[in-house]
């Protein structure tokens, strides 16, 4: 039995919560998981999983073995690394999780010059607007927007943007431009349905805040299907300031209200709890800090606004 192997075989199994999700996260097969588990039990005389029907839970025993096996991967983890860096920097594969449109218009197109840097280092890229499991699908960092729900998790805030009210010229010289906040109830928006967007919005101004309710005939649950909705002139959308950058720059999509503030969008990177933060994942979020710097707003504003 190569008991570093099985070490990490079990450590993936209690962060994964069962055999499947395990082997899926080592690209095993399950049978070999279980095995793995098995043949280690047998070694060390000791039960370190209670099995049922809602899953696997560690033992006592299987809990501190845990703890200890993690630490001890870890450091051997780093060991290595330390040797691979000094020797030709980074290397292996960084797998990396980001929403789809931010990584599309932010991201991807930056990542050749962090490649050329690091020429020894792949990147596994999973792009999906929700949040999905770090452990479980052995993510090393993901790019997430708004406020973080678990506070479990290791995370550091790197950037953030403003929200903006904004829509196409062709739709406002339709339905006209909206002088109040109020007076959005009576525009088609775009409603984003997941965490950061819906319906109800605080607007601020001079200390004074206003809760406005928007509405429309288009629902949402990706942020390509809000910009599509919004470069198509079906509505206004209040969205991040990332995610119709390239339109705000050459006046395809124009803002509106801008005498009035929305909350911030914070943009977090965010690591796996109970993991030590890899070097390449550290420098992968210095490069999306240092992309997002050199980046200067441009911002047109609807012709019409008093």
């Amino acid at each position: 039995m190569d008991r570093m192997a099985a070490m990490e075989t079990f450590v993936a199994v209690v962060e994964a919560g069962s055999f499947s999700a395990a082997a899926r996260r080592l690209k095993l097969g399950q049978p070999a998981v279980s095995k793995s588990v098995a043949q280690l039990e047998a070694h060390l005389g000791a039960r370190l999983l209670l099995r049922s029907t809602r899953g696997l839970t560690p033992t006592d025993a299987g809990q501190r073995f845990y703890e200890h096996a993690r630490l001890s991967i870890e450091e051997a983890d780093q060991a290595e690394q330390v040797v691979r860096e000094s020797s030709g920097g980074l290397s292996g594969v960084l797998r990396i999780s980001a929403a789809v449109t931010f990584a599309r218009l932010h991201v991807l197109p930056a990542l050749k010059t962090f490649l050329e840097r690091h020429p020894n280092l792949q990147l596994d890229i999973i792009l999906d607007d929700r949040s999905i499991d770090l452990l479980e699908e052995g993510v090393d960092v993901a790019l997430r927007m708004g406020s973080l729900d678990d506070s479990t998790m290791t995370a550091r805030r790197i950037s953030q943007t403003r929200r903006l009210v904004v829509g196409t010229p062709q739709y406002f010289a339709q339905a006209g431009v909206p002088q109040t906040p109020a007076e959005l109830s009576r525009h088609q928006a775009i409603v984003y349905s997941r965490r950061g967007g819906g319906e109800s919005w605080s607007f601020s101004r001079n200390g004074t805040q206003v809760a406005v309710m928007v509405t429309g005939r288009v629902r949402v649950s990706a942020a390509e299907g809000m910009r599509t909705g919004v470069l198509g002139n079906m509505g206004l959308a209040i969205a991040s300031e990332w995610m119709f950058s390239p339109e705000l720059a050459n006046g395809t999509v124009q803002v509106v209200l801008t005498g009035w503030q929305l909350p911030a969008v914070d943009l977090w990177a965010v690591f796996p709890a109970g993991r030590l933060v890899t070097s390449k994942a550290r420098a992968f979020v210095a490069f999306v800090e240092e992309v997002l710097g050199t980046a200067a707003p441009v911002v047109a504003t609807a012709a019409h606004e008093r």
